[in-house]
C-alpha cells in the first residue's frame, strides 16, 4: 500500500490537462518573468515520467519533443524527476526498494543510487543551485516535513515542524531561501522559508489548494498549480512576493505542474485537455501552445534542465 508522501506526490502530479492555450499574463508578470514577443522557440533537455511501458520510468527528451529516451528501467515505480544544475544527474522517486526513496542516475541512465535510504517514505527532491544539496519530503519522523541532505545523501536535516504536511521543496535561485507547500492552514497553500528553517512566509491566500511550485530563472517569479474546489487546477504565475497572481492557462481541462526553461521565456506543464495526461509547452505568457507528448497513457512531472 502507498503510504501518505506517495499518494500526496502522486495526486500533484496526477492533477493536470486541458484545451488550447490561456489568454496571455499580464505585462507586468511577462516581463518580470523574461518573456518577449520575440522568443526563439524553446531548447535544451526536459525529463520526465511516464507510463507508456508498462509502468511509472524517468524519460528525457527534447524541448520540442524529439528523441524522448528511457533512462531507467524496473520493475518498481521511478517517477518525480529533477535535474541536477549541471545536468549530470537526475534526482527521483523509486519504489524499488519496497517503500519510497530518493535516488540519483547518472544523465545517461547509469548509476542509480538511493540517497535517502530510509524505512519511511522519502520524495519531491530538489538540488540546490550549486548542486551540493538536496532538499526533500520525508514521513521519518510521523508525518509529511522538509528535509535537506548532502548531494551524496548525508547529513539529512529536518526544517520544518508540523503537524500537518510540509512538501514539495524548491529551492530559489539564489540559493538562499526554499518555497514549500504546506496545508497548515486547512487547505494547500504555498510558504517560504530560510534554509534553516526560520523566517517562513505565507505566500498565498486562498481558498483553493496550491501546489507544485516553481521558480523563474530570475527568481522575480513562482509559476504553481492552484486548484478551485469546483474547478480543475490551472497554472498561474505570480510575483516571488505573492503579488499579481495571474492564471495563464485559463482553461476548461485540468493543468498543472509547471516548469520553467533555462531563459525564463516558456513553461512546461501537463495538461489533460486531449483526454488523458500529457506534456505541453507555452511562452510564460501562456501563449504559443505546444503539445510535447502524445500516448494513450500518462506523461507528467516534466523538469527543464537549468542549462541553456
Amino acid at each position: 500500500m502507498l503510504r501518505p508522501l506517495t499518494v500526496v506526490v502522486l495526486l500533484a502530479a496526477f492533477l493536470i490537462a486541458c484545451g488550447g492555450g490561456g489568454e496571455p499574463a499580464s505585462p507586468q508578470v511577462s516581463q518580470l518573468c523574461g518573456t518577449t514577443s520575440d522568443q526563439a522557440a524553446p531548447t535544451g533537455k526536459i525529463t520526465f515520467h511516464s507510463k507508456r511501458d508498462g509502468n511509472l520510468e524517468i524519460y528525457v527528451m527534447n524541448a520540442d519533443g524529439s528523441e524522448q529516451t528511457r533512462l531507467t528501467e524496473n520493475e518498481a515505480m521511478d517517477a518525480f524527476p529533477a535535474w541536477s544544475p549541471d545536468g549530470s544527474r537526475i534526482a527521483f522517486l523509486s519504489m524499488r526498494d519496497g517503500n519510497s526513496e530518493v535516488y540519483v542516475v547518472n544523465a545517461d541512465g547509469s548509476g542509480a543510487t538511493n540517497l535517502s535510504n530510509n524505512p519511511a517514505e522519502d520524495g519531491n527532491p530538489a538540488w540546490s543551485p550549486d548542486g551540493s544539496k538536496i532538499a526533500f519530503s520525508s514521513e521519518r519522523d510521523g508525518n509529511v516535513e522538509i528535509y535537506v541532505m548532502n548531494a551524496d545523501g548525508s547529513a539529512p536535516t529536518r526544517l520544518t515542524d508540523n503537524e500537518t504536511v510540509d512538501n514539495q521543496p524548491a529551492w530559489s535561485p539564489d540559493g538562499q531561501r526554499i518555497l514549500f507547500t504546506s496545508d497548515r492552514s486547512g487547505n494547500f497553500e504555498l510558504y517560504i522559508m530560510n534554509l534553516d528553517g526560520s523566517g517562513l512566509t505565507r505566500l498565498t491566500d486562498t481558498d483553493a489548494d496550491e501546489s507544485a511550485p516553481a521558480w523563474s530563472p530570475n527568481g522575480e517569479c513562482i509559476a504553481f498549480e492552484s486548484s478551485e474546489a469546483e474547478g480543475p487546477p490551472e497554472v498561474y504565475v505570480m510575483h516571488a512576493d505573492g503579488s499579481g497572481t495571474t492564471n495563464i492557462t485559463n482553461d476548461p481541462a485540468a493543468d498543472g505542474v509547471p516548469t520553467w526553461s533555462p531563459d525564463g521565456s516558456y513553461i512546461a506543464f501537463v495538461s489533460l485537455r486531449d483526454g488523458n495526461p500529457e506534456i505541453y509547452v507555452m511562452k510564460s505568457d501562456g501563449s504559443d501552445l505546444a503539445r510535447l507528448t502524445e500516448n494513450e497513457v500518462l506523461d507528467a512531472f516534466p523538469d527543464w534542465l537549468p542549462l541553456p
